[in-house]
């Protein structure tokens, strides 16, 4: 069952890709008036006249009350829940067109994972530096939920987090219901490094699979994987419980073993060669796992953490390194301890 909202029923979602959409749904099911704001005209009149969004999510009838526009100030008008996003690198461009028309009042929630490529930021300073905000005030959802199955009403559990419990608890308010169950928490920093790393191990995922590594090799991927998100997160800040949760482990999981991920698609079509830039194209949409891939990179050597699949698959994406040559890096490794490294 819906809660009662005692917010104002109208939202804005910035920008109309599946995810954005998927929870523009759940927001709409909640029964806000919803208006989504794109870039593209033709996108805006698909959305608002036909009640579909074909390119991210084909097949799917969206109800009436969600509408798009391309006029920032529209969108944004008398919003009480203003939710970005935004690919990561687009971002900083999208809230600093948004910030002269939010409302003061209205709750700010992210749903991007993944850094900024140029300064490594999280999504929520990104935000807080764009809109004059406290960081504090900025929250972000986040855990495992493919968009395709959110707009089926398929059951899906994940978290917001923000600094201030009333502000997670506000928005917690605004998008649970019946098939959306969403948990608070107050470690923004854990849920934003959760998020943008699993994708990394999504891509290895697919890699994995699309050279037919077998079981055990997935296995020791994604407990490895975990190992060198929750390294990263704990040293930049984070509640090392956060990554054994939705945001963590739930996360990484989905991600990381569907074919509805497209850094998972993205990993498998890598795997019989084909170039970076040719699977991208071929994706048609943003793989955050490939940015994130370089912002890791160089978050490990900032604060001096072992990242052994992040280093390789780096390698793999961006110095053209053959995956096999990986495959020995990693399994050649010094002889360590589990729990050391």
């Amino acid at each position: 069952m819906g809660t009662e909202s005692t917010l104002n029923k109208k939202a804005a979602v910035l920008v109309a890709g599946s995810w954005g959409t998927a929870l523009a749904y759940v927001l709409a099911c909640n029964q806000f008036e919803v208006t989504m704001w794109t870039r593209t005209e033709a996108q805006a009149k698909e959305i608002t006249t036909q009640h579909h969004n074909e390119k991210y999510l084909p097949n799917r009838v969206l109800p009436p009350n969600i509408t798009a526009t391309t006029d920032m100030r529209q969108a944004l008008e008398g919003a009480s829940i203003t939710l970005f996003v935004a690919p990561s690198s687009a971002m900083r461009s999208v809230a600093e067109a948004a910030a002269p028309f939010i409302d003061p009042s209205s709750i700010i929630v992210h749903a991007t994972k993944g850094f900024e490529p140029e300064t490594l930021k999280r999504m929520s300073v990104v935000l807080a530096e764009e809109l004059g905000r406290p960081q504090d005030e900025i929250a972000v959802i986040s855990g495992p939920s493919h968009a395709e199955e959110v707009i089926l009403k398929l059951p899906t559990t994940v978290v917001v987090a923000s600094e201030k419990d009333e502000i997670a608890e506000k928005a917690q308010e605004a998008f649970m219901n019946s098939s959306f169950r969403v948990y608070t928490n107050t470690d923004v920093v854990g849920i934003e490094v959760a998020g943008a790393l699993k994708n990394i191990i999504a891509l290895a995922a697919g890699l994995v699979n699309g050279l037919q590594l077998g079981d055990n090799a997935k296995a020791a991927l994604l407990t490895r994987g975990l190992a060198e998100i929750s390294r990263l997160g704990v040293a930049m800040g984070a509640n090392p419980l956060t990554f054994i949760g939705l945001a963590g482990v739930g996360d990484l999981v989905v991600t990381a073993t569907s074919q509805h991920s497209r850094n998972w698609r993205a990993g498998y079509m890598l795997a019989d060669g084909t170039p970076l830039q040719v699977v991208l194209e071929r994706m048609g949409m943003v793989v955050e796992g490939v940015k994130t891939t370089r912002a890791a990179y160089h978050l490990a050597k900032k604060y001096d953490i072992e990242m052994p699949i992040t280093e390789q698959l780096y390698e793999v994406l961006f110095s053209d390194q053959p995956i096999d040559r990986s495959i020995e890096a990693l399994m050649g490794r010094m002889k360590t301890n589990e729990m050391n490294s």
